[in-house]
């Protein structure tokens, strides 16, 4: 389990983060909405101990990871797989060997089970033929998909998704939907969704939490989300063309 508690941080005096608390539930995928700029990054970054808060505290497994030595947060992190908005794959590195770097670091496997892991964590993804094909060939969506292979290569608890389907076109981004909802079912991993498409929020999350202006402002199932009368939580997606709330609304502005 990931606690929040009362996280805060600023950059350069302007406050990104205020006061934030968030639970994140053994075994859920939860996704964190929230216009551009309301701090959803930022605390993906706190989560895996990238940053550190000005105040407050995030605990992982009851551990708090700003309270621990550096050997001991990357024994903790471990338990983390992170899918990058932009992948962050090694362009000098082949495929095979962007998803074999964790095993090669962070295990004592052999070449040969390094070898079968890699072919398994390609698969996963549906993309059992590119190990020897280098980023630089791979379009955007096969790129993040063998980011995602990476991800789980190690096989996380947790595994991080920051706009997973940023910069895709919408058939693209519904195959990262589908892996990502997969992954979750056959790994049995908890996952963290940041995004604001609302399309991939209704498809794959459990829970949704809201940040708005830098704090927590609502946190509820998908269920709890199309029948809230937040105001500020409906602008928000409605301004991603989704409508909650009154069905009669959402009838007539379909129609």
């Amino acid at each position: 389990m990931i606690e929040i508690r009362n996280l805060h941080k600023q950059f350069d005096g302007r406050d990104v983060l205020m006061d934030v608390s968030l639970d994140v539930h053994d075994g859920e995928t939860l996704a964190i909405i929230g216009r551009s700029g309301s701090g959803k990054s930022v605390l993906l970054k706190h989560i895996v101990g990238l940053l550190n808060p000005d105040s407050g505290r995030v605990l992982v497994d009851g551990v708090d990871i700003n309270a621990i030595s550096y050997d001991e947060l990357r024994m903790v992190r471990r338990n983390f797989g992170v899918l990058f908005q932009g992948g962050a794959l090694f362009d000098s590195m082949s495929s095979f060997d962007n998803v074999a770097f964790p095993l090669r670091l962070f295990t004592q496997m052999t070449e040969e089970e390094i070898s079968e892991e890699v072919q398994i964590c390609l698969s996963m993804v549906e993309l059992p033929d590119v190990g020897s094909v280098f980023p630089a060939d791979l379009s955007g969506g096969m790129q993040k998909r063998v980011a995602l292979a990476r991800a789980v290569a190690l096989r996380p608890r947790y595994i991080l998704y920051d706009e997973p389907t940023s910069g895709l076109d919408p058939e693209t981004s519904n195959t990262i939907d589908v892996l990502i909802k997969g992954l979750a079912d056959q790994l049995n991993v908890t996952s963290i969704v940041v995004t604001h498409d609302m399309h991939s929020v209704l498809s794959i999350a459990d829970r949704a939490a809201f940040i708005h202006q830098g704090r927590m402002h609502w946190t509820g199932t998908i269920q709890e989300l199309h029948e809230s009368d937040d105001q500020t939580l409906r602008a928000f997606v409605k301004a991603n063309e989704y409508f909650i709330g009154d069905p009669a609304e959402r009838g007539q502005t379909a129609s």
